[in-house]
């Protein structure tokens, strides 16, 4: 399956750069974004909207089936964490986490699908040379443009959140007043331009952390599935690599899911502070 600049080398590097490599749509000259992940991501968004809207649509007052009891349990959960880190009105944050949580862990567990399903498919209606020339990726949280754009959002929340909270010129007033704070008018202004500097660092770390942070763990994830794949790709290796891979995606099951609770409670905790006076 190697990608068109790997076909001559062959192999597994071959291999393994004709699966890292997305399917990409130009747009504006030479700009381009990444038309996999932005497909699948807006599937698995509008999926996960109508899963949850369906058992809420099917909730009853009496005695829950077991599908209702685990949304139930679900939303109290997602809730009782965003109770314990924001004090404010939950009724927007509250959906969000929950909108957060839900989502990621549908774009997280694609990871889980065998990675030569698209190939396969290809092969099998249009042959092995658009195979070859046939790229699609369908992690979407593995592509560090999908984390950034949902960090660089919670990142424009924060800042909506501060001005709303704390006017336009409160907020000015933080940036510039904190967190080295003086009384003497003459020490405000040599503090200023140290206190701006450090306050476009910290919030400028927060939707870098939280990108860099989600990205990192499924796209090593996803490179360890693809190294499984590649290593037992034999007759006489199949049924260990079966065995290994197996073992590797029970464990990623819990990175599938502390990575988006860790995704949703750190979105409520920059959003609670958005809410804080310093």
């Amino acid at each position: 399956m190697a990608p068109e600049g790997g076909e001559s080398g062959g192999g597994l590097s071959a291999y393994i750069v004709h699966h890292l490599t997305h399917n990409t749509a130009t747009v504006a000259g030479d700009a381009s974004f990444h038309m996999d992940s932005w497909l699948v991501g807006l599937l698995l968004g509008l999926l996960a909207c109508g899963v949850l809207w369906s058992f809420a649509r099917k909730a009853t007052a009496g005695v829950p089936t077991k599908a209702q009891a685990f949304v139930e349990l679900l939303v109290e959960f997602v809730d009782s964490q965003v109770k314990d880190t924001f004090s404010g009105d939950r009724r927007f944050i509250a959906p969000l986490a929950l909108t957060i949580f839900v989502w990621v862990v549908f774009m997280n567990a694609m990871d889980l699908l065998p990675l030569d399903i698209p190939s396969a498919t290809v092969l099998a209606v249009s042959g092995e040379e658009a195979m070859h020339h046939t790229y699609f990726r369908w992690v979407p949280t593995a592509d560090v443009n999908t984390t950034f754009a949902m960090s660089i959002t919670v990142l424009l929340m924060i800042i909506f959140y501060s001005i709303k909270i704390k006017g336009g010129l409160g907020y000015l007033a933080e940036l510039f007043g904190a967190p080295f704070h003086a009384e003497n008018p003459i020490a405000k202004v040599i503090l200023a331009p140290f206190n701006l500097f450090l306050n476009i660092v910290e919030t400028l770390s927060k939707p870098v952390s939280l990108a860099m942070r989600l990205f990192g763990n499924m796209y090593a994830g996803e490179l360890v599935f693809m190294l499984i794949a590649g290593l037992f790709a034999t007759w006489f290796t199949f049924l260990p690599g079966v065995l290994i891979n197996a073992v590797w995606a029970i464990f990623h099951i819990l990175i599938i899911l502390l990575q988006a609770y860790i995704f949703m409670v750190l979105s409520v905790v920059y959003l609670a502070m958005a809410h804080e006076h310093h």
